[in-house]
């Protein structure tokens, strides 16, 4: 296991690096699952390993194939279906099951795209952006940034043009709980997140989110930039509408960005046809600085579920239904 993680600060960065707990604790694991975690990282290197033999676009459709199949019997499936219904009411079933099988179609697609982000990155014919002017506008000279994305398209791929500008934007992302896997996913993105990676523990508690957000809070006010994946249900979050009803939302990109002066950049990787071909499309939001504070992030975070909402609408089937969204 020779390769290392890429660290979760940029090296201007002028606090120390943190201990890496969840690696130091790989090599002190009880034999058994130690051993069971580098079977699964060992499993998931061959898996990798044989997709990668495939071209590109014959491996996607083969996983698209399996994943139609098997996302139908996936438990989860009850799941999307419910948050069809609730989104697009005036729909018939027969729509919103077309609508489903196309979105578990999309996601067999990313798990392929995801083991072959080199290769795309480097295939300049895959990768457009539709509305690019704001890239030369702030090349070199963005400031502190917030990027915020959805689960469409490829969603990997959502960076890649804040990468066009110059910058080396850091992310925020969920780790996995096989070390090795963990460390691993995190390499194979250092090229999208030069910047490096802020995990979040899948039960993380109060106190570690907390954690995390001054740790990010702090990075931006340096002048870094950071990446969100931000449609997702939080617990904690602030209530906004999205299709009609209310959905807590995360607020931190929001508050980060009113706290200290950053800029909010919004946008979605939307797949061009059954290929991985994408067209990136990236806005800029409006952060209010009125003298109500807890009013403007409230405004912040529905204005960018008002964004996912108009894009979720033109193309649906992009869009990952199987994950919480109302509570």
């Amino acid at each position: 296991m020779g390769f290392l993680s890429p660290s979760p600060f940029p090296k201007h960065h002028k606090n120390t690096q943190p201990k890496d707990v969840s690696l130091a604790n790989a090599y002190n694991l009880p034999f058994a699952l130690d051993l069971r975690y580098r079977l699964e990282y060992a499993g998931l290197r061959f898996l990798i390993g044989i997709v990668r033999l495939f071209p590109l676009d014959t491996a996607c459709n083969i996983s698209a194939f399996f994943w139609r199949f098997l996302g139908k019997r996936n438990r989860r499936h009850k799941r999307a279906l419910a948050n069809l219904e609730r989104a697009f009411p005036e729909k018939s079933p027969e729509e919103r099951e077309r609508i489903a099988m196309a979105s578990w179609d999309n996601l067999g697609r990313v798990m392929v795209e995801t083991m072959n982000i080199d290769k795309i990155l480097k295939d300049p014919g895959r990768l457009h952006v539709t509305n690019g002017h704001w890239i030369q506008r702030y090349k070199n000279k963005m400031g502190p940034a917030l990027i915020v994305t959805m689960h469409m398209g490829n969603w990997e791929l959502g960076m890649w043009p804040v990468m066009l500008a110059g910058v080396q934007p850091a992310g925020v992302y969920r780790s996995v709980k096989n070390p090795y896997v963990d460390r691993y996913l995190r390499a194979q993105r250092q090229s999208l997140y030069p910047g490096g990676l802020f995990g979040r523990g899948r039960t993380a508690g109060e106190d570690e989110t907390q954690k995390t957000a001054r740790l990010i809070m702090d990075y931006v006010r340096q002048g870094g930039r950071l990446g969100f994946i931000s449609d997702l249900y939080d617990r904690n979050g602030i209530e906004v509408p999205f299709f009609g009803h209310p959905a807590k939302s995360m607020p931190i990109a929001a508050m980060i960005a009113r706290r200290v002066g950053a800029r909010i950049w919004i946008g979605r990787c939307m797949r061009v046809g059954n290929r991985s071909v994408f067209d990136v499309n990236v806005n800029e939001l409006h952060v209010p600085r009125t003298k109500n504070q807890a009013e403007d992030i409230r405004s912040i975070t529905a204005a960018i579920q008002r964004y996912f909402e108009a894009w979720i609408r033109e193309t649906p089937e992009q869009f990952m239904w199987s994950n919480r969204r109302w509570s």
